[in-house]
């Protein structure tokens, strides 16, 4: 693996900003913003668009998500509009006939909870909610609570790679594991870690992985992308469209109605997906993730925060284990007393940009960061804790 170095020249950011907050958006890279700009001047012509554009370009996106999450089978990929769509192509088409449970973790994203709230209502079901059991071993014991919540009852585990509010990683080799010894399905919310985080398909075995574009895959607002498995491969879109039906790219038969969807995941392929602008960020975007590599990714932050981290743990900060969080993404619990949104907007003013979830600070940075973003936020985190 090539060591990273700051990669912030291929970025259009202020050189007095100090953003450490990719899990709010990913900032666009010069070739995503230049690809823009090249598809929406192409709009002014719409002859320059011909039959291959609603295809081509979905199908690349495709293979280049699926070398980033280690997946053999490009098939497997939807384009979708958002997590929440790809969230619920997945709940409609969970069976809750017998197992009447759906275990997620607490203060989970909303789109990774309400889908799966009315699919529990709807079918007499119950939604588990599991939250650490020791606040002093957070990540440890939230792995394990979730791991004894599994059992026979479990229709679905329906979580994330890492969570979204103060970064705690969860260790979904073993929970699928389990969950398939009990025969419960596993749908991922992989929108605050895939691109930055490693991931493997063949490893973790999903049911479903769902990812927004616009956060760590460094693409549009807008758009995203989902693995189906073969758990899916007879299920039921959400929406009836022209382009997830067999033979969509014979345009002079359209008028010709076609009963059968298209195979394997191409069937949740939201209407519209050929969004020719989004499509070309996207592939730009993913394009640069799989050079720099996830893992490279990992191995920058990680080097970039650990003189952060032990300089704020020595002011009483709190901060989860390195086995138990990720580098990309994590929360920082000031000390007791501490006024988290009087700290945010302390930072703010110094325009450092970081987040609030829940009682955390949460820092989310990325290669454009560098060893003075960090020194800026920690000096001005003291501050503003005295």
């Amino acid at each position: 693996m090539k060591e990273l170095t700051c990669q912030k020249h291929l970025f259009s950011l202020p050189e007095e900003e100090v953003y450490i907050n990719c899990a709010y958006q990913g900032p666009m890279l010069k070739t995503v913003e230049e690809a823009a700009i090249a598809e929406l001047l192409k709009r002014r012509f719409p002859i320059d668009i011909q039959k291959d554009d609603f295809f081509e370009p979905a199908k690349k996106i495709k293979g280049l998500f699926s070398k980033l999450i280690g997946n053999p089978d490009a098939d497997r990929v939807a384009v979708i509009p958002s997590a929440s769509y790809g969230l619920a192509v997945a709940a409609a088409n969970i069976d809750m006939s017998v197992r009447k449970n759906i275990i997620v973790a607490a203060e989970q994203f909303p789109s990774n909870f309400y889908c799966w709230d009315r699919l529990a209502k709807e079918n007499g079901g119950q939604i588990i909610t599991v939250s650490p059991t020791d606040e002093n071993n957070r990540g440890k014991s939230w792995n394990e609570a979730i791991l004894a919540a599994i059992d026979e009852n479990t229709a679905v585990i329906a979580m994330a790679n890492v969570h979204w509010a103060d970064g705690t990683r969860f260790n979904l080799k073993a929970i699928g594991e389990k969950a398939r010894s009990c025969g419960a399905k596993l749908v991922i919310d992989g929108t605050q870690s895939i691109g930055a985080l490693p991931f493997n398909v063949e490893e973790i075995r999903p049911d479903a992985l769902i990812c927004a574009g616009y956060k760590w895959l460094m693409g549009p607002y807008g758009i995203g992308l989902a693995y189906f498995s073969e758990t899916f491969d007879s299920g039921r879109p959400i929406e009836e469209n022209w382009i997830n039906r067999k033979d969509s790219d014979q345009f002079e038969n359209l008028v010709n109605y076609e009963d059968q969807y298209q195979d394997k995941a191409a069937r949740y392929n939201a209407g519209e997906h050929s969004n020719f602008i989004y499509l070309a960020m996207l592939t730009k975007s993913i394009s640069q993730l799989i050079e720099w590599t996830p893992e490279g990714i990992q191995e920058y932050c990680r080097e970039l925060t650990a003189p952060a981290i032990e300089e704020l743990k020595a002011i009483g900060c709190i901060i989860e284990d390195e086995q138990y969080r990720a580098a990309h993404l994590f929360g920082i619990r000031l000390p007791e007393g501490s006024n988290v949104m009087e700290v945010k907007d302390a930072l703010a003013r110094k325009r450092i940009y970081v987040s609030i979830r829940g009682n955390a600070v949460r820092i989310a940075p990325h290669v454009y960061n560098d060893r003075s973003h960090m020194d800026k936020f920690v000096q001005a985190l003291k501050e503003a804790l005295t």
